[in-house]
């Protein structure tokens, strides 16, 4: 068995197993539906577009002398690939990226929705993170998403509407990442979503499948259902597809900067819409939208394998996590293992175990709440961690460890949903900066509420909706007002000797930590190149259950892993990786195959 090869693509996302606690009624799976196959290239690909789409249906990593960009929709990659042809450094291949994947992929990612992003910078050789995640209005309480008996709602009564929007952070990011590190002209990096949302795109056959899936939820909303389903029919692969209002907010932005996006007409028309939404209105205010500001964190890094795992810290669990589980691993020989292994993936399964037990105990937004996050990744700490993982078989249970920190307060169990969608930026330009970023409306297709062209996140259901555990404990991950809810998005950048080595980072709600641990492996213990690293296929456990892909050679393990004592379960696993690997012979680029990205390098 290979496991490096993925039998058939495997597009279709699904709901999380979550705690037992977190067990909703939710009959509906994540509206991410199915990408095009091989044969089937979305439409409006140039030569260098053709040649990426080409390589990663061949598996082959594309290469790179001086630049690389990789994201989830060909023509935003094409876009950011036009800025450093021409010049221009990362976060302003970022912007151009950004625009384009919010028109023509607005299920996953907007200009309503928020990111983290993890920069390092090749002049002074630093590593920092900006934290553009959204915030609660400041008129939400702590019983925000419970009914009137206090019992917490059911998570699509509490998604669709306003009442799941958090103040978009994603406009104030791209200004204060261009400020920081962009050379380009602000206002053109705005120039090929304007014309492609004035001239129109193709549909693609994921963008067409979601909204086919998601139809009900879709149709709730006039303006809505208006843009995904004109004359009343669904849109499908191939239209071409416009879209004049977003067109006209993005030349705003380009003109006058974010604050167009924070202030004046637009903010009205998103709080307009949220307060609006008929049946499930929202708290969202101007002040909220005036008072947003990015905050600039420092990058959390694990040692492993002599390579430093650098990614975002609180309010995301995403970098302390995979830290956490790579550190239990650190004294676990996988390269001699191998990825065909059954012990390999226990191994795996329960690190990732151990850390979700601590990560639902202690992780939260820290500007907030009080959090361990230096012991959380304290290498004496994981090591001992770590010895839990010596026998022969499944963990029969875990539950959250100790680790060393001032604070004497003990959390309670979170059961927040985190379902999957998302997308991930990875850029490195030709003076070596690099840019993780991953970006969200949460859900599939966010609130469901569309505004001037763009969708609105349902980013605060990433909150608890509950406030105390089962035994009475407060959680750390309540919502608050001005609060940042908490998140699993891992945007990561590999370091070895100080420098880059691997740029990282995927969606998929809270299944996003194992996908890029999974990566991450596959490329130090497993030499795997990047394209064989994303294409790897997902065996991953967060919660006790081990989930195995669908349709993949990882099947074969299914068994064997059963034997080990877990409870297996073959689901179809969307990861949507993308990575750049930077060697001694130059950039390689890797597009995960479950999507519809690519990479294009020069």
């Amino acid at each position: 068995m290979k496991l490096g090869h993925v039998m058939g693509a495997v597009w279709l996302g699904a709901i999380a197993a979550l705690p037992a606690v977190a067990q909703q009624a939710t009959d509906a799976i994540s509206p991410e539906a199915a990408t095009a196959e091989p044969d089937q290239a979305i439409g409006g690909l140039n030569a260098a577009g053709q040649a990426a789409w080409e390589a990663r249906t061949a598996g082959q990593p594309v290469m790179g002398k001086d630049w690389m960009v990789t994201a989830a929709h060909p023509l935003a990659v094409q876009a950011g690939a036009d800025v450093l042809e021409n010049g221009g450094t990362a976060a302003d291949a970022m912007v151009a990226v950004q625009t384009v994947l919010g028109l023509v992929e607005p299920q996953s990612s907007g200009l309503g929705g928020g990111a983290f992003l993890v920069w390092y910078d090749a002049a002074s050789g630093k590593l920092t993170t900006l934290d553009g995640r959204e915030t609660a209005p400041m008129a939400a309480t702590p019983t925000y998403f419970q009914d009137e008996n206090g019992e917490p709602l059911a998570f699509y009564d509490a998604v669709v509407g306003g009442r799941s929007v958090g103040t978009p952070g994603t406009p104030a990011l791209l200004e204060e990442a261009h400020r920081r590190w962009g050379r380009s002209n602000w206002s053109g990096l705005f120039d090929a979503a304007i014309d492609l949302a004035e001239d129109g795109f193709p549909v693609s056959p994921r963008l067409a499948g979601a909204v086919a899936e998601d139809s009900e939820r879709l149709g709730r909303f006039d303006s809505t259902r208006d843009y995904f389903f004109p004359g009343g029919q669904a849109i499908a692969a191939g239209d071409m597809l416009t879209n004049a209002d977003y067109a006209h907010v993005l030349r705003r932005i380009a003109g006058e900067g974010s604050r167009a996006f924070y202030h004046g007409e637009i903010a009205e028309g998103i709080v307009a819409t949220v307060r609006g939404a008929e049946g499930n209105p929202g708290l969202l205010s101007a002040k909220d939208l005036a008072d947003y500001r990015v905050v600039e964190r420092p990058a959390v890094c694990t040692e492993y394998r002599d390579h430093d795992i650098c990614g975002m810290g609180p309010p995301s669990s995403g970098g302390l996590t995979v830290g956490q589980i790579l550190g239990m691993l650190g004294g676990y020989d996988l390269a001699t293992l191998g990825a065909d292994n059954p012990e390999s993936w226990r191994l795996i399964g329960d690190a990732s175990r151990l850390a979700f037990a601590d990560r639902g105990r202690y992780m939260a937004d820290s500007d907030f709440v009080p959090m361990p996050t230096v012991g959380l990744i304290d290498p004496a700490y994981l090591a001992e961690r770590g010895k839990l993982l010596s026998g022969d078989d499944a963990l029969p249970e875990v539950s959250a460890g100790s680790p060393g920190w001032s604070h004497a307060m003990l959390w309670g169990r979170d059961s927040a949903i985190e379902f999957p969608s998302t997308s991930h930026i990875s850029i490195v330009d030709a003076e070596g900066n690099a840019l993780s970023m991953t970006t969200t409306i949460e859900n599939g297709f966010g609130s469901r509420l569309f505004t001037q062209g763009f969708l609105l996140n349902n980013e605060l259901t990433d909150f608890s909706f509950e406030t105390h555990d089962e035994a009475g404990y407060p959680i750390a991950n309540r919502i608050e007002p001005g609060k940042r809810p908490r998140s699993s998005m891992a945007p990561s950048i590999v370091m070895k000797d100080d420098k880059p080595v691997l740029v990282i980072g995927s969606p998929g709600g809270s299944r996003i930590i194992g996908y890029v641990a999974k990566a991450i492996i596959g490329h130090l213990d497993w030499g795997l190149d990047v394209q064989q690293a994303v294409a790897l296929p997902n065996i991953l456990n967060r919660f006790g259950t081990m989930d195995v892909e669908a349709g993949s050679d990882a099947t074969a393990l299914t068994q064997p892993l059963t034997d080990l004592g877990f409870e297996v379960e073959e689901r179809d696993l969307n990861s949507g990786l993308h990575g750049i690997a930077i060697t001694p012979d130059g950039l390689q680029g890797g597009a995960d195959p479950r999507r519809e990205g690519i990479a294009i390098g020069g």
